[in-house]
């Protein structure tokens, strides 16, 4: 009987907040785990503590997605030095706060290159090596509630959560007949330390507006890439999950604009 591979999943921006909870997490499911930053080294250096505390390898690398063919290689590297790739949790985001009239195509273009051309890139790495290793895989990508709904004053990222949900199922399609899964997270409001929050700020700080009443829990978000990861998702692929409080059936975002 030939020996099992050791599986190893990818969590792109995983320094803090989502990105480090999902690779706790899977590193808890028994994954190895490739662990990338652009700003916070010493972020991702605490994550990769955290995960060989679990018992479980982790490497770090430096992932800059503003130039995507090269952030690419640097995600080719990564993959290599773990020897093989089973889950890739595309992470990495960007915004740039500026309504339709406002924006430059420079910013226009810089969250289009991280969101989404980075995802295409590091989706397109991985699932080649996937597709080589024989065993199928898993890709999931950290879209937004604003790959529905738009979010004001930012055109950009409202553009671009979009365009990752279309291609979450673009690649989902082409990657089945490889027994690649692809799907999406699509987080409302985190309590993440971009927004000076902690998981535990996420039970105690109010948020009126949403109907739960409170910001999520980064571990809300990454159970969900666990299961996605898990032998019991096989079945699930193409689909983006909505996980928002409730914010999405009340969309509180626009209450308050006067018409014209």
């Amino acid at each position: 009987m030939a020996e099992q591979q050791q599986k190893v999943a990818v969590i792109t921006a995983s320094d803090s907040g989502i990105g480090r909870t999902c690779a706790l997490m899977l590193a808890e499911q028994g994954f190895d785990i490739g662990i990338t930053w652009h700003s916070d080294q010493q972020g991702g250096e605490e994550t990769a503590r955290e995960v060989r505390s679990k018992g479980r390898r982790a490497e770090v690398s430096h992932l800059d997605l503003a130039d995507p063919p090269q952030g690419g290689q640097s995600l080719q590297t990564l993959i290599n030095r773990l020897g093989r790739i089973d889950v890739l949790v595309n992470n990495a985001g960007t915004n740039a706060k500026a309504g339709f009239l406002e924006t430059t195509f420079e910013e226009w273009r810089k969250v289009f290159a991280v969101d989404v051309d980075g995802a295409f890139v590091c989706g397109q790495i991985a699932a080649r090596r996937m597709v080589e290793q024989g065993d199928g895989g898993r890709i999931i990508n950290i879209t937004s509630v604003h790959e529905h709904t738009p979010l004001p004053d930012s055109i950009a990222y409202t553009a671009a959560k979009h365009a990752l949900g279309g291609l979450t199922k673009s690649m989902a399609l082409s990657l089945l007949p490889h027994n690649i899964l692809v799907n999406a997270v699509a987080p409302g409001a985190i309590a993440t330390p971009m927004n000076d929050m902690s998981n535990e700020d996420a039970h105690h700080t109010k948020i009126p507006e949403i109907p739960a009443g409170r910001p999520g829990d980064t571990r809300e978000i990454a159970s969900m890439v666990a299961w996605l990861c898990s032998e019991w998702a096989t079945y699930t692929t193409g689909q983006s999950f909505i996980i928002d409080g409730g914010f999405m059936l009340a969309n509180p975002q626009f209450k308050g604009y006067d018409n014209p």
